[in-house]
């Protein structure tokens, strides 16, 4: 099968595509033909192994796993003999938490990992893209627990992570903000956002609003500056944060009545089959910035690397 191989970490030209083993599936798993997979922040940041701790996970000169991609849509080829769930010809999509491997014409995965039967109502490329942001958007927000009618502001608001969020904070009934640029307010809004604020033209600290749960899905606020913005029991999201941050966040979670979350993502089946379910109601959408094709991934690491994109990039495999 063609594979989207790196063997060394670098730039997005160490992706390489090649032709290695079809996995066969064991007892418990299922053997999916891609149709379409993603380029996500995370892949980006395995292939340049930044930050460096990276390394002591998944190898330390070179990568252990040599597949990336975590998130996929496709069709089941072949089960192994214990399971119950699937069947061959079913349709799904999901998410293989930090195991990878996504980028390739097939994979094998448990049939009780996070994975489901893909929605109807969209393509390939659309599913496909969902669980990357859709999955770590979820896990904050439950965790905050969110509530009808509470003010959640979201930072990166049209990217993969803030794009979810917008949607997951408005269908718990959430009156919500988004911060993007001004080339992305249009977008923000189109997905349930209430309000926008451009932060080219206005920064959010300094307006006078108090938000019960601010969400940073890009790591650009000031930890600091932003607790003004804050409500004296409000809860502060951190998804992408670096060390500095989540030192300031142990810290304000330890000394005040607000509470930091950042951390781990932990990924489920229920996850999947909720976003499922939404997307199923017509109250959350994929976001896709640009798709390529396998062959043109290395072009997609570049593009997503450059920090600017829309949503999310898809590929088709």
């Amino acid at each position: 099968m063609k594979a989207a191989v790196y063997t060394k970490y670098g730039s997005p030209e160490v992706v390489q595509l090649m032709e290695v083993e079809q996995p066969t599936p064991k007892e418990n798993e299922i053997l999916i033909r891609i149709r379409a997979t993603a380029v996500n922040s995370g892949d980006v940041r395995m292939r340049k192994a930044d930050p460096f701790a990276v390394r002591f996970i998944f190898g330390l000169l070179k990568p252990r796993k040599t597949i990336l991609g975590t998130v996929y849509s496709g069709v089941i080829e072949q089960i192994g003999k214990q399971v119950t769930q699937f069947k061959v010809g079913d349709v799904v999509f999901g998410h293989t938490d930090m195991n990878f491997g996504a980028h390739a014409q097939y994979i094998a995965v448990p049939e009780n990992s996070s994975v489901a039967l893909k929605p109807l109502s969209v393509a390939h490329t659309q599913a496909a893209v969902i669980p990357f942001g859709g999955v770590t958007a979820l896990h904050f927000l439950k965790k905050a627990g969110i509530k009808p009618n509470q003010k959640v502001l979201v930072v990166g608001a049209s990217g993969a992570v803030g794009s979810a969020a917008v949607q997951l904070a408005k269908a718990s009934g959430a009156i919500v903000t988004g911060v993007c640029s001004t080339a992305n307010m249009d977008l923000v809004t189109s997905i349930g956002a209430d309000k926008v604020i451009d932060y080219t033209k206005e920064d959010f600290t300094q307006n006078g609003e108090v938000y019960d749960v601010i969400m940073d899905t890009v790591n650009t606020i000031s930890v600091s500056r932003s607790l003004k913005s804050l409500s004296k029991n409000g809860i502060m999201i951190l998804s992408a944060a670096g060390m500095t941050e989540m030192m300031q966040g142990k810290w304000i979670s330890a000394t005040s009545n607000r509470q930091v979350l950042m951390g781990v993502i932990a990924h489920s089946k229920a996850d999947i089959v909720f976003l499922k379910q939404l997307i199923d109601a017509g109250k959350y959408k994929a976001v896709i910035d640009k798709t390529y094709s396998l062959s043109q991934i290395a072009d997609a690491h570049a593009y997503v690397e450059q920090g600017h994109k829309k949503g999310n990039v898809a590929v088709e495999v």
